[in-house]
């Protein structure tokens, strides 16, 4: 099976290469990349990456609030304490996503690389939570057309990048104004539940409210 993932995906990105200068069509078949949900409703995305701080207050916040949210999850992250996430989907309105094994510029890697992190997050999502995650948030938000081919052959419907990053790093961002339809980026740090409440109150502020990001990509035509 991952021999001929890998052997697929290396004769499709040698396709691609052969095709891809100056042609319309390279790309087509591929999953899209999605930084913003086009929608005609009053709603707004939370998205939340990674998964190595495990904040009770944010997971207050979001069983209590039930925001639907899509993570983003690293495996490694979250065997320590699967029961963190588990309780988020279980008890919430919370969905398990990919974010590879490791963390790396999937564009720097070769087919065998791709695949390993990619079909390998996936494998081991789905055998702790249940389910194959069939969104991908490629790290750093590198993308190029053979990582679209290597998370095709991986079985995911789209990549998605974000509009705006609400996490606190060094200091606290500056809130934008969001719209219909934004993506907003969170991580599972420190600062969680303060940036996830400050994501919330941006929301409100716009009369927006968060959505479940796949029937909204669904409905948008840009998954299955």
């Amino acid at each position: 099976m991952w021999r001929s993932r890998v052997l697929v995906a290396a004769l499709a990105s040698l396709s691609l290469a052969l095709t891809a200068a100056g042609s319309a069509q390279a790309g087509v078949g591929l999953p899209p990349v999605v930084a913003h949900v086009p929608t005609q409703e009053n709603v707004v995305f939370i998205t939340i990456d990674d998964g190595w701080n495990h904040d009770p207050e944010a997971a207050r916040i979001l069983l209590e609030k039930r925001v639907p949210v899509s993570l983003f999850l690293l495996p490694g992250a979250t065997s320590y304490d699967t029961q963190y996430f588990t309780a988020l989907t279980e008890q919430g309105r919370a969905s398990v996503e990919n974010h590879t094994v490791n963390h790396p510029d999937l564009t720097t890697l070769d087919a065998a690389g791709k695949d390993a992190e990619v079909c390998g997050a996936g494998e081991q999502l789905q055998a702790a939570f249940g389910r194959t995650p069939k969104l991908l948030r490629p790290p750093y938000g590198a993308v190029n057309d053979e990582v679209r081919l290597a998370a095709k052959a991986c079985g995911v419907k789209a990549l998605v990048t974000w509009t705006y990053d609400f996490t606190t790093w060094s200091e606290t961002p500056p809130t934008p104004q969001l719209k219909a339809g934004d993506i907003v980026l969170l991580h599972f740090t420190p600062t969680l539940a303060a940036d996830l409440q400050r994501a919330l109150d941006a929301a409100k502020a716009a009369g927006l409210k968060p959505a479940a990001l796949v029937p909204h990509l669904k409905a948008a035509g840009l998954v299955p």
